[in-house]
C-alpha cells in the first residue's frame, strides 16, 4: 500500500516528540578558555623574528627551476615572507607579556628552499643570536614557498555588434590557484627546547576574464595582492598560537523525571541557573534511583558553569558510581581533561 507521504510525515514527527520527551535531556552552550597551542616559559619577555626562508646558494638553481614551473612572480616569494614576518611582529607586539619584539635581518640564515623544513639551527647560533639581539627567544620563519597553477581558456560568447547584430568572440578566462607554504619555529636557548614546529598553508584562487588581453594581467597583479594580505593574516595567526583562546561547547543537563526537574527546566530556559540547582539538590534524596542519579549529573553542571571543575567531576563521580548513570561517565571524563588544561592555562598566565 502506498504510503501518504503527510501522515508519515506527522508519525515521524510524533516519534521524534515522543523520543526527545523520554529522553529528558536539554542542551546548554557555554564558553570556556582553552589553553594556547604552545606554551612558552613565563620568563620569556623578549622575542626575536628571523626569516630562513631565502634559499641558500647552492640551492638557487633547482629553486629557480621552481618558480618558473610555478608561475612565480618577481619577488613574490620574498616579499610575501617579509609580510608574514610583519604580521607576526604586528600581533606579538599587541602581546602585554612581552617587553620587547625585535626583527632580525641576518642574511646568512637560508634554507632548502622548495617548501620543506630546513635541519634546525644549532643552539650555538642561537645563543649568539638571542645575546647579539638581547632577546630571550627565536621564531623563526623556516620557509615561505609559493605554488601556482594557472588555468586558461578561450571561451565563445555573443556580444552586439554594430546594427544590433550579434556576433560570436572568444572571451579569455584566467585562473591562478595559488598555495602559500609556510613553516614556522620556536626556539628556546635557556632549555634548549623547540617548543613548536608548525606549518600553515593557505590557498589563493584569482580569476578574470575579458575580450581585452589586459583582463589576464590584472588577474595577475590581483593575485599578488591577494598574496601579500594572506600572507600577513597568516603571520598574525601564527602569533595567537602562543595565547589561550575560547570555544562553544555543548552540554546535557536533565529536564524530566520529576515537577521539581519541570520547573527547574523554565528556570535554566529564563538563565536562572542557580534557581535550577535549588531544584536539582533538592532531588538529591529522592527515593527513585534514576531521579538521584540525574539529580547528581545536574549539580555536576552547575559547578562546571561556576568553574568549580574539581567539584563537578565529584557530582559526575557519585551520578556514575551510585547510580549507574553512563552519560555522566562520559561527562566525568570531559570534566576530567578539562581540569588537565586548567592546569596548563594556569602555566600560562602565572
Amino acid at each position: 500500500m502506498k504510503k501518504n507521504p503527510f501522515i508519515y510525515g506527522l508519525f515521524v514527527l510524533s516519534i521524534l516528540i515522543l523520543f526527545s520527551s523520554c529522553n529528558g535531556l536539554n542542551t546548554l552552550t557555554m564558553s570556556v578558555t582553552e589553553p594556547a597551542p604552545v606554551t612558552l616559559p613565563s620568563e620569556v619577555k623578549t622575542i626575536g623574528i628571523i626569516d630562513r626562508s631565502l634559499v641558500a646558494e647552492k640551492n638557487e638553481m633547482l629553486d629557480g627551476i621552481d618558480k618558473i614551473l610555478s608561475a612565480e612572480g618577481k619577488n613574490l616569494d620574498k616579499n610575501g615572507a617579509a609580510r608574514l614576518i610583519q604580521g607576526i611582529y604586528d600581533e606579538l607586539t599587541k602581546n602585554e607579556r612581552f617587553f620587547k619584539i625585535k626583527i632580525i635581518k641576518d642574511p646568512n640564515l637560508r634554507s632548502a628552499g622548495m617548501g620543506v623544513f630546513p635541519a634546525a639551527l644549532s643552539w650555538q647560533d642561537i645563543d649568539k643570536l638571542c645575546a647579539d639581539n638581547e632577546v630571550d627567544a627565536i621564531f623563526s620563519l623556516s620557509f615561505y614557498d609559493t605554488d601556482a597553477l594557472i588555468d586558461f581558456k578561450l571561451v565563445p560568447v555573443q556580444v552586439a555588434g554594430p546594427m544590433g547584430i550579434n556576433a560570436t568572440v572568444m572571451e579569455q578566462h584566467l585562473t591562478i590557484k595559488t598555495l602559500i607554504k609556510t613553516g614556522w619555529r620556536i626556539y628556546d636557548p635557556t632549555n634548549k627546547i623547540i617548543w613548536d614546529e608548525f606549518s600553515i598553508n593557505e590557498e589563493v584562487i584569482s580569476s578574470g576574464k575579458g575580450i581585452n588581453p589586459m583582463k589576464a594581467y590584472e588577474t595577475v597583479v590581483g593575485r599578488k595582492e591577494a598574496v601579500m594580505q594572506i600572507s600577513s593574516n597568516i603571520g598574525q595567526a601564527y602569533a595567537l598560537r602562543i595565547l589561550p583562546y575560547r570555544i562553544r561547547v555543548n552540554r546535557y543537563y536533565y529536564v524530566g523525571g520529576s515537577p521539581n526537574f519541570k520547573i527547574a527546566k523554565r528556570r535554566a530556559q529564563t538563565g536562572d541557573w542557580h534557581g535550577a540547582a535549588e531544584l536539582w539538590e533538592q532531588e538529591l534524596t529522592n527515593p527513585k534511583r534514576k531521579i538521584a542519579g540525574r539529580a547528581c549529573y545536574n549539580m555536576a553542571i552547575i559547578n562546571e558553569i561556576d568553574g568549580n571543575l574539581v567539584d563537578a567531576a565529584d557530582w559526575a563521580s557519585k551520578s556514575y558510581t551510585d547510580y549507574k548513570n553512563k552519560k555522566a561517565l562520559r561527562y566525568l571524563n570531559i570534566l576530567k581533561y578539562r581540569i588537565q588544561q586548567n592546569e596548563r592555562l594556569k602555566q600560562q598566565t602565572q
